[in-house]
């Protein structure tokens, strides 16, 4: 009876070790660039309760969403403007039903010029000024919607430094390639050579909104969801403010 018990715990063990490890889950993070630092905060303690995996793609919001579009592989979507998370929409590549705010933040100027610049007529004085591309770079589109509503947009049609997302921008600011770039606030309170030289005034363009949500493929996926619903906890409000942004 015992060499029975013992061969039955023994086949046990090995159908264990054959089975391996049980796997995490995984999640595919489209985010914009300007979120980095917080959604790495937030996924890592996600990782410690959860035990899931993520894999990250960040860059600009109208890139990500086109690779979506294209079939690269993302449960959840993050945009920097609400623009592009229509577009998704649009094209029936999200879960309508999942899609909400997940924060807000505020376009700033920033560089290390020793030229006083206060102002949008300020910017008239300088030689180079960074700039996300308004094609697929929400900074960059609500930067040149301001320019245009300030009236600087011939004067400074010469003098603009296309870049391919904001944190592009912030790093020529940061290197003093460029004399100033357009940038959100919390970009640049993580910079150490570039400071805020002013907040770009709020009537200039739209208000800087965040929407995520859920593709077709993260309503599938149990993580995912998890995930989701994670980001709007108290526990996440708490991280996104550490970080500079805006809940309301």
């Amino acid at each position: 009876m015992r060499d029975l018990l013992a061969k039955g715990v023994l086949s046990l063990w090995c159908v264990f070790l054959l089975a391996g490890p049980v796997p995490a889950g995984e999640v595919n993070l489209s985010i914009a660039a300007s979120l980095k630092e917080v959604i790495n905060d937030l996924s890592a303690r996600f990782t410690r309760q959860a035990g899931v995996k993520f894999l990250k793609n960040y860059g600009g919001s109208g890139t990500l969403a086109k690779q979506i579009e294209n079939g690269a592989p993302g449960d959840i979507f993050i945009s920097a403007n609400v623009e592009w998370m229509d577009y998704l929409k649009s094209r029936r590549l999200m879960d309508a039903d999942r899609i909400g705010a997940f924060a807000y933040n505020t376009l700033v100027f920033a560089g290390s010029t020793a030229k006083q610049v206060v102002s949008m007529q300020d910017l008239l004085k300088l030689e180079k000024i960074a700039i996300g591309s308004p094609r697929s770079v929400p900074a960059g589109e609500y930067a040149m919607e301001a320019i245009q509503k300030a009236g600087i947009d011939k004067q400074l049609e010469k003098k603009l430094v296309m870049a391919k997302d904001v944190r592009e921008c912030l790093m020529y600011a940061e290197r003093g390639e460029v004399d100033g770039a357009f940038v959100y606030r919390t970009d640049a309170l993580q910079a150490r050579q570039a400071r805020i030289l002013f907040t770009v005034p709020q009537d200039l363009y739209p208000r800087v909104t965040y929407p995520m949500g859920l593709t077709l493929m993260g309503a599938k996926n149990k993580d995912a969801e998890a995930f989701y619903k994670y980001l709007q906890s108290a526990g996440a409000a708490a991280v996104l403010e550490k970080y500079g942004f805006a809940l309301k």
